[in-house]
């Protein structure tokens, strides 16, 4: 496992050579996912005590890797049938942590952005939900996810927002609409600041990519 912001380098054998598939993923669970597997920094290596769910496991790799150009619904169903091979195959072998206060405070405040980002939410509704004041809640989300619960809900908006000018042909302000935006130039303005392009710009490559 390759943690965010690590560099790391490794080299074929010269005279045996072998293969490697990797994957990719982010999301508002990926670190929950990486903990029910066993993995941290400081413990890095798969070891699985399940030859058939490893087996299982390698298989849904192999088929994302060589299925890229298939639907995004249609990969991450298969994402989400290798992360349950690999947290079942690894089940046992991580040591059974006490989950800290400060964890279900996280999860709370996360799942809460996920069920309403569209809504015209804030930081304190959000502390509110976890019932914490705005300062302390804010000390600890940035500690645990590495940015501010302002920074984090406007890059889960924006993401959220490609998705819909990938996968969709709304217009750009119904799509602002869907992301919590009532003010379609606030929309905009945001959106060039995380990706550097406009909306409208931001599809139309995109657009260009895939033909």
């Amino acid at each position: 496992m390759i943690f965010p912001n690590q560099i790391t380098t490794y080299v074929a054998d010269k005279d045996m050579p072998w293969e490697y598939v990797w994957i990719e993923f982010d999301g508002l669970r990926a670190k929950a996912v990486v903990e029910a597997s066993g993995f941290s920094p400081d413990n890095p290596v798969y070891r699985a005590r399940s030859k058939d769910l490893r087996e299982e496991m390698m298989r849904e790799m192999n088929y994302i890797a060589e299925n890229g150009s298939s639907s995004p619904f249609h990969l991450m169903g298969h994402l989400y049938l290798f992360i349950d091979y690999l947290t079942r195959s690894t089940a046992g072998i991580q040591v059974n942590h006490v989950s800290k206060l400060r964890d279900f405070y996280i999860q709370e405040a996360l799942v809460f952005i996920e069920h309403n980002f569209q809504n015209d939410i804030t930081v304190e509704d959000i502390a509110d939900v976890c019932g914490l004041n705005r300062s302390y809640f804010g000390k600890i989300f940035k500690e645990s996810l590495g940015k501010s619960p302002q920074d984090f809900l406007l890059r889960y908006r924006m993401v959220k927002a490609t998705e819909l000018l990938k996968l969709t042909r709304l217009s750009v302000g119904n799509i602002s609409t869907a992301v919590g935006y009532d003010n379609q130039l606030h929309f905009s303005r945001a959106f060039k600041k995380i990706y550097g392009v406009s909306p409208k710009k931001w599809r139309t490559e995109q657009s260009m990519k895939i033909e």
